[in-house]
């Protein structure tokens, strides 16, 4: 089942453009340069203005308000990008010969299905030099029961 992308004209569909725009805009040198004229702008009309509490309070509150907007937009553009790694991953698995299917979907573990899976994965690193017989000890077994690690096929 693929997941329908938003209509471009809702407002999901808006937001999801806007914020990889943004998103993509502010992490450029340009957005930089941008940001430190700005803050000299304000630090060199100091002395016109006195350094009075509105000169002092124009940055503080334009940097917050920027802030608190750009927290939302940044996150939608992780939230996005995160869930695309994992799709691709996912994807990785699924057509891999020997690749375990309940790796599939691990952010939906909890913290103690995640840490016992942890543990299985530190065991195959300190077992992953070659044994005497020369074959490799590096395949994790599979859980005798899927419902160890929570996930399904």
């Amino acid at each position: 089942m693929t997941a329908k992308p938003p209509n471009a004209d809702s407002p999901t569909g808006i937001f999801r453009r806007l914020a990889h725009t943004v998103s993509w805009a502010v992490g450029t040198p340009a957005a930089f340069l941008a940001a430190v004229l700005v803050v000299l702008g304000w630090a060199i009309s100091g002395p016109l203005f006195g350094y009075s509490d509105t000169w002092q309070l124009v940055i503080n509150t334009g940097t917050t308000i920027i802030t608190f907007l750009m927290v939302f937009l940044i996150q939608n553009s992780q939230n996005r990008d995160s869930q695309a790694i994992q799709l691709k991953l996912d994807e990785l698995i699924r057509v891999g010969r020997e690749a375990r299917n309940d790796m599939i979907n691990l952010e939906d573990l909890s913290e103690e299905e995640l840490a016992r899976l942890h543990t299985q994965f530190e065991e195959v690193r300190h077992r992953s030099t070659p044994d005497e017989s020369g074959s490799d000890k590096s395949t994790p077994e599979k859980p005798a029961d899927e419902s160890e690690t929570g996930a399904s096929e």
